[in-house]
């Protein structure tokens, strides 16, 4: 990794990472890119346009497809129900909600909520197409055995939403607004489509250059459908890293690795072994920084990545998070997270996530 200079003003500063990440995002072809990142006191956020017929918004309202970005969120909040006794971890989800779509109804009575966080429920990542007219009726079938090894899952975490909204009686929508939205001021954020998205979020492009549009989805998804600004979800993550609302041993437990993330089961790659999950979380063991906390979301066209290193022995946490409205957006992580972080190595989770 080449050390670069960095400016120390604060206006400086901003301005400095703003030029740099328009250097990498043009280079990459990615349209628009918005990035927040917290150390301590400095505070960095600016959103880039690299090309005419896109605008920057003056006040960083542009509004993003968090796409997976969206799982992290709804974990914090089901361990903030499950420290208050509304939810149990290991209580089987069928005593919550239904399983009528399940091929295998012994196995899917197996399931817990703490399989599903970790992605050791051994179902697919979809069923169907989750925003296809048939999702919701399509039969659900695993490829493993519930808790035998990790398997990257969005049905599983749609299982444990509707258990969720049985739980509330109420919509994601509502419960997230209450348990993390309102009282993070999390202002721009949402599962669900808001009118004014119409006129703020983001056009989606694909690797041809080709506008495919805001991509709206037909249901609030706690797996995939979650719209925000890089300044809100970083506010978000400062309440993660910190364990904010939750208990201490339930943040622990947050942030512990569950299981390795081996990604391919017939594929196995050097990366995976650095690779973990915890609740809701991917871990990387790096030597550097020691367990690095990260999540990738990839809804085709818009691309996220956010990545913080917990704070420890008197260095203060550290996070970065970044959204793109481009198929391109995850070509540009060694990029920045070594302008951010000025990492002498390589992160294994780049080659975890794109090879």
């Amino acid at each position: 990794m080449i050390s670069i200079s960095r400016p120390d003003n604060p206006l400086q500063k901003n301005q400095f990472y703003k030029e740099k990440c328009k250097e990498i995002a043009t280079k990459a072809k990615i349209p628009l890119i918005q990035v927040a990142y917290r150390s301590g006191k400095t505070k960095i956020s600016f959103e880039s346009a690299q090309y005419n017929f896109i605008k920057e918004s003056s006040d960083l309202s542009t509004i993003f497809q968090g796409a997976s970005l969206s799982k992290p969120v709804f974990a914090y909040l089901v361990l903030r129900m499950a420290d208050r006794g509304e939810i149990s971890l290991d209580t089987p989800l069928y005593r919550y909600t239904g399983i009528e779509r399940f091929k295998d109804k012994d196995q899917a009575k197996l399931l817990t909520a703490r399989m599903v966080l970790a992605h050791k429920s051994g179902l697919s990542n979809w069923s169907t197409s989750p925003s296809s007219d048939e999702w919701p009726i399509f039969e659900i079938e695993f490829k493993s055995s519930p808790d035998s090894c990790f398997a990257y899952s969005g049905e599983g975490y749609a299982l444990l939403q509707r258990a969720v909204e049985n739980i509330k009686q109420k919509s994601l929508q509502e419960i997230a607004a209450e348990e993390v939205f309102i009282p993070l001021k999390m202002t721009h954020t949402s599962y669900e489509w808001e009118d004014y998205y119409e006129r703020d979020a983001a056009q989606g492009y694909n690797k041809e250059g080709e506008n495919y549009g805001q991509g709206r989805h037909p249901r609030a998804n706690c797996a995939y459908t979650i719209r925000t600004t890089a300044d809100d979800y970083s506010k978000f993550l400062t309440a993660m890293a910190k364990g904010k609302g939750l208990k201490n041993s339930t943040h622990k437990a947050m942030f512990s690795p569950v299981v390795n993330a081996v990604r391919f089961s017939d594929r196995k790659r050097a990366c995976d072994q650095f690779i973990f999950w915890g609740l809701g979380v991917g871990i990387e063991k790096n030597p550097e920084f020691g367990n690095i906390i990260f999540h990738w979301g990839d809804n085709g066209n818009f691309k996220a990545l956010f990545i913080v290193i917990p704070g420890r022995l008197g260095r203060p946490e550290k996070h970065l998070v970044y959204f793109t409205n481009s198929a391109f957006g995850h070509d540009i992580i060694n990029q920045i997270v070594s302008l951010f972080f000025n990492n002498k190595n390589p992160l294994q989770l780049n080659s975890w996530v794109n090879d």
